[in-house]
């Protein structure tokens, strides 16, 4: 077979255009391709919903990709067990109650569970504006990675979603962006974007799942973002907390959960 070196590149276009056109409208928005991330974006996708992940980097798997301190491996508790399960990770117990994985099998598994389900996933674009209409986050505005590191004049497009789900991890971009932008209150203890406690994997792990919730309408946090917001502590490379988190976020858009 010959190949020619354009009809490669009309094929890259053109599917790559397909897929962005279909992208414009959704039923929920993820944004940041971490751990809670593909995992609501599966949960969602799996019941249906149309579900568009924006990952601003060039790799999926956040935080969890490089485990701690760059050993490729993460810990997970007894409650998050069985989303491993669900998600055909092999995993090893290392004591009671501690099982290790690799974290890129991990992000692998869960990334390819998410597309499997029906998820569209872009990675190099970021997120720099919401949309609001009626008090409600109604869709987001987007722009190459590129573009933004380069601090480059150009404008971005937009994108219309029912729910928007930060999961952008210590930053809590879009949160940030709600309060910065708009003088929001947000569904937290004093109403206020909160911060970030220091390290405390047994109150951080809890705190991940209890804090998953809609912060302002049509805006859920899940994550850490979810503690960045919400004012719980940071965990480190124990990963249970932002799969449940990434569950509980999917169910609460699903009505399957009660805040």
């Amino acid at each position: 077979m010959h190949l020619e070196d354009v009809t490669i590149s009309k094929a890259i276009i053109t599917r790559y255009q397909e897929e962005l056109l279909e992208a414009l409208e959704s039923d929920v928005a993820v944004v940041g391709g971490g751990p809670a991330g593909l995992v609501a974006a599966y949960y969602l996708a799996r019941a249906n919903k149309k579900v568009v992940l924006f990952e601003r980097k060039l790799s999926i798997g956040g935080g969890m990709w490089g485990g701690g301190m760059m050993f490729n491996q993460i810990v997970v508790q007894d409650e998050a067990l069985p989303l491993l399960k669900e998600f055909g990770v092999s995993y090893r117990t290392f004591e009671e109650g501690y099982y290790t994985s690799s974290s890129v099998e991990t992000v692998a598994a869960l990334t390819l569970g998410a597309v499997r389900a029906g998820a569209r996933i872009f990675n190099l674009i970021s997120v720099e504006d919401v949309m609001v209409r009626d008090n409600r986050i109604t869709g987001l505005v987007i722009n190459w990675t590129p573009v933004d590191l380069g601090r480059l004049h150009v404008d971005p497009l937009t994108v219309q979603s029912a729910y928007v789900i930060d999961c952008t991890g210590h930053d809590a971009q879009v949160a940030s962006m709600v309060v910065k932008k708009m003088g929001a209150v947000l569904r937290t203890r004093t109403g206020n974007l909160e911060g970030e406690k220091p390290m405390w994997a047994a109150r951080g792990e809890t705190a991940t799942v209890a804090n998953t919730r809609e912060i302002y309408p049509g805006l859920l946090v899940a994550g850490m973002a979810a503690n960045a917001v919400c004012g719980g502590h940071r965990m480190g490379p124990i990963f249970g907390g932002m799969l449940l988190s990434g569950r509980r976020a999917a169910r609460l858009i699903l009505g399957e959960d009660e805040e």
